[in-house]
This record gives structure tokens, sequence and C-alpha cells, in this order.
């Protein structure tokens, strides 16, 4: 059994690599940068207007290396430059965690245009772009992992966020076509759904006690998912024990998709 025990700790070992985590200032993002640390990464924590000091020192505690690269992922010109840093300053390349992402709340015949077009820019454009460029680096070392942070609104049709779903099924969709086209390279591009969990981006249905009531009645497990339940699914999604993973889209949901 001893053998097999270090067998298993090899497969989830990140020690050596380096990771990119997108809106890693706060919720979600920050929690998977730091699992990503805890098992072994680099990471280079992508932050726009929310600080990442306390999380760099956090993981630069534990021993690993953190820099954080202050950047709006909706700005194109600005997408190149955070692999070009992280690869200057970190040394390589070997997860790519596209978790930034925004919402607008609107009916959809009252929905702006340019919410629209916000919500697709940060949601889908950065998404295509950042893994674009990450994945020729990943095809040519014939090695990497790209996560994508999908939602349970890249299945259903949710209220009042027409462009959020729109871009989920988007970020569902790229990582299929990603994964079809660079599997035979080495590299894994797979996404985590997660269910209702505690964001920013669900504070409005927090607040509205009969919304809350109704997704909470519906989530099997009878609570709304933390930032910590995404850290193993992800710390497994940019290891070696996912290596024959590709294009697939897991629910970290707390059974919302099975009711």
């Amino acid at each position: 059994m001893k053998g097999v025990r270090c067998e298993l700790n090899k497969l989830f070992d990140l020690t050596g690599r380096t990771a990119i985590v997108t809106g890693a200032g706060r919720g979600l993002g920050r929690a998977i940068a730091a699992g990503l640390a805890e098992a072994g990464a680099d990471v280079a924590l992508v932050t726009n207007r929310t600080p990442a000091e306390d999380t760099k020192r956090e993981i630069e505690a534990i021993g690993r290396k953190a820099i954080v690269l202050q950047a709006d992922v909706a700005d194109r010109g600005k997408l190149e430059g955070i692999v070009d840093e992280t690869i200057g300053q970190l040394g390589r390349l070997d997860i790519l965690v596209n978790n930034a992402g925004i919402i607008r709340r609107t009916p959809a015949v009252d929905h702006l245009y340019s919410d629209w077009q916000d919500v697709l820019d940060v949601n889908v454009n950065s998404v295509f772009v950042l893994s674009q460029i990450a994945g020729r680096i990943m095809t040519r070392q014939r090695s990497g992992k790209i996560i994508n942070i999908a939602s349970m609104l890249s299945f259903q049709g949710g209220i009042n966020v027409p462009g959020y779903t729109a871009s989920k099924h988007a970020v569902t969709g790229l990582t299929k076509a990603l994964a079809n086209e660079w599997a035979g390279s080495g590299v894994q591009v797979n996404a985590i759904a997660p269910g209702y969990m505690i964001s920013d981006n669900t504070e409005a249905l927090r607040n509205d006690p009969v919304r809350s009531r109704q997704i909470l009645d519906r989530i099997p497990a009878g609570r709304w998912g933390s930032d910590l339940d995404l850290v193993g699914p992800a710390v497994f999604l940019a290891s070696k024990a996912s290596d024959y993973m590709s294009g697939h889209v897991l629910c970290v949901d707390g059974g919302w998709m099975v009711r």
C-alpha cells in the first residue's frame, strides 16, 4: 500500500509547474490559485481591480512563487503580455485557468448591447485569446492543462442573464473544440461548471429570499457551494491524474444537475 500512496501523490503533485489564474483576486479564482500552489505550482495571479497581494503572500509563505499581474482581460492587447510576463518571471507555462467572469442582470427586452458586449469580451473572447496564446506554447512543448470555468447556465437558460448564459454555453463549446484539436499534442482542455456558489455573481440571488429558497430547494446537498469546493476539482484537472480527460465539463453543483 505504501507504493500505491506514493504513486497517488505523484499523480496530483504540481511541483515544478507554473499556472496562470485569471480573476485571482478574490472568490473562486483566489481559492483555485491557492489550491494549485498548495499542490506545488508557482502561480501568476491575474486581477483587474481587486488587490491580490494577500494571496501572493499566502502562496509565498508555503514556499511557492507568485506574481501579481494587473490586467483587464477584456482588453485583448493585454493578454499576450500576461503570458509573456508569466514565462519571463516564472520560467514556463503549464496550466491556464480561465476563471475571470462578469454577469449583468437585466430582462432580455431591456438588456443593453453594451452589457452584452462587456460580458462576451470577458467571459468568451478572453478565454479564446488566452487559450490560443497558451495553446501555441503548450502544443510545442507537448504538455499543458487548460481549465475553463463554465456554469450551470452552460446547460440551462437562466432568467434575466442572456449575455451570461450565451457566454457560458460558448465556453463549453470552445472547451470541446480546443480539446479536439490539442489532445493529440498532449494538451488537455477541460472545464468546471460550478453550481450556485457563494460569490459576487450570486449576491443578488442570495439576497432575494424567494429566489434563494427556490435555488436551495433544488440542490440535493442543501447548501450553496463555497470557493473551497472547487479546489480539489481544479487540482485534479491541472494534474497528471486527468491526463486521459479531454473536452469534459465537470459539474461541481451539489447535485443540481441530477434533480
